[in-house]
C-alpha cells in the first residue's frame, strides 16, 4: 500500500512521506504545522483533525539531514487486508497561482475534472478468493467517463464474490461529516487534495457483536439467504481440534481475535450431516456462547467460504456492525488561504456521495 501513495512505511506505525520541492513541500508543512499546532484554539482546524492522518512533525535520516520526510499516521495500519483507494477532489487540479501553462498540463490530464468534481488516482483492492490484490493506477482513473465512473468506483467496493455495501455505506457516512466541515469553514480551500478510503478486506476482521446476533435471532434473519438454509455461521480462524467418534467435529474459534464473526441462525439438523459445534468467545465479555449448527461434509471441503461470503454480503444492515472504513484527507502541497466556500471541493464531495449511493440503491 506504500507504493500506491509514494510513501515509507516505517515500524513505529507512521508513515514517512518526503517533502515535495519548494513551494510544495513548504506548503503543506506549514499547512500540518499550522492544524497540529499545540497552541491552536480555532475550532474549525481542531475538527479538521479527526479527517487528517495524525501528524507527528518531520523527520530527516540521520545520513541525509538535508531531505525531509513528513512523518504521519499509517492510516492502513490496524487492517488485516487494507484494501485502498486515492481519489483526488475538486473540479480544478492546479491552484489559482498556476501558470497558464500549468493549467493546460493538468486539465488535459483529466479534463473531466471540472464536470465530475473527482478523480481515481488508484486502489487496491483484496479478493478473497484469490487471496490477492488487484491494484489500478491512475490510467485507470482517467479512461472513466460520467458513464463509466460509477461502475469503475463500484470495482473498489468488489471483493471478487460480492459488493461491499457495508464499505460503500460507512464510506458515504464518513464523506458526509467531512462534507459538513466544508460546509461551514471559509478559512482555507484545498486543490489537488485526496481522500484515502480504507476498508478491511480480509473475513477474519469481518464482525458482528454478539448484542446484534441476539437482536438478529429475535429479529429472525431472512430466510434463503443459503441454498442449504442451514449454515450463518463462520470465523476465518476456526481450527479443529479433534474428531469424536459419532462424526461431530469440535472447532475453537482462535483465542487471539478480540471481534468475531458469527451469525446464529436455528438449525434444522438432518441426521446425515456432520454437526460442527462451535464454541465462541465473546473476549469483551468473558461469556461463552454455544451453538450447534449443521455443515453438510461438502462445504466442509472447501465450499464454506463462499456459502458465507454470500450471507455476509446480503446480511441486512441493521444487524452489521459498521463496517471497519477510514476516509481520511492526504496531501496538501496546494492548500491556500480564504474567505469564501471551496465551491469547487464542496462539489466533488457531493457528486462522489451521489455515486456512492447509486452504487447501493442499484
Amino acid at each position: 500500500n506504500a507504493s500506491l501513495l509514494g510513501i515509507l512505511q516505517h515500524p513505529d506505525g507512521t508513515v514517512l512521506k518526503q517533502l515535495q520541492p519548494p513551494p510544495r513541500g513548504p506548503r503543506e508543512q506549514e499547512f500540518y504545522n499550522k492544524v497540529y499546532d499545540s497552541d491552536c484554539c480555532d475550532s474549525i482546524l481542531l475538527e479538521l483533525r479527526q479527517y487528517l492522518p495524525k501528524y507527528f512533525g518531520v523527520w530527516s535520516p540521520p545520513t541525509a539531514p538535508n531531505d525531509t520526510y513528513l512523518k504521519l499516521e499509517d492510516v492502513t495500519r490496524k487492517f488485516n487486508k487494507p484494501c485502498i483507494m486515492d481519489v483526488k477532489i475538486g473540479q480544478k487540479s492546479y491552484d489559482p497561482y498556476a501558470s497558464a501553462e500549468k493549467i493546460q498540463q493538468q486539465v488535459s490530464k483529466y479534463p473531466l475534472m471540472e464536470e465530475i468534481g473527482f478523480l481515481v488516482l488508484g486502489m487496491r483492492v483484496y479478493h478473497i478468493s484469490s487471496d490477492s490484490y488487484e491494484t489500478q493506477n491512475q490510467h485507470y482513473g482517467r479512461s472513466l467517463t460520467k458513464e463509466t465512473v460509477k461502475d469503475g468506483i463500484s470495482k473498489f467496493f468488489h471483493n471478487g464474490y460480492c459488493l461491499r455495501k457495508d464499505a460503500i455505506a460507512a464510506s458515504i457516512q464518513k464523506i458526509e461529516k467531512i462534507l459538513e466541515w466544508f460546509e461551514g469553514q471559509k478559512q482555507l480551500n484545498f486543490y489537488a487534495s485526496s481522500l484515502l478510503f480504507v476498508y478491511e478486506g480480509s473475513c477474519q476482521a469481518t464482525t458482528v457483536r454478539l448484542s446484534d446476533v441476539t437482536l438478529a435471532e429475535k429479529r429472525g434473519v431472512p430466510k434463503g439467504l443459503l441454498s442449504g438454509g442451514d449454515i450463518l455461521e463462520y470465523n476465518n480462524n476456526i481450527h479443529v481440534i479433534n474428531s469424536t467418534e459419532n462424526g461431530k467435529i469440535e472447532a475453537s474459534v482462535s483465542k487471539g481475535l478480540s471481534k468475531f464473526y458469527a451469525l446464529h441462525k436455528k438449525a434444522y439438523s438432518k441426521r446425515h450431516h456432520s454437526q460442527l459445534s462451535l464454541k465462541v468467545e465473546n473476549l469483551e465479555q468473558d461469556n461463552v456462547w454455544k451453538s450447534s449448527t449443521c455443515i453438510t461434509q461438502e462445504h466442509l471441503n472447501g465450499n464454506v467460504i463462499p456459502q458465507l461470503e454470500k450471507v455476509f454480503c446480503h446480511m441486512p444492515a441493521e444487524i452489521k456492525e459498521s463496517a471497519n472504513v477510514e476516509v481520511r484527507m492526504i496531501d496538501f502541497a496546494h492548500v491556500f488561504p480564504s474567505n469564501t466556500k471551496d465551491e469547487g471541493y464542496i462539489y466533488g464531495l457531493k457528486n462522489l456521495i451521489t455515486v456512492l449511493q447509486n452504487i447501493l440503491d442499484n
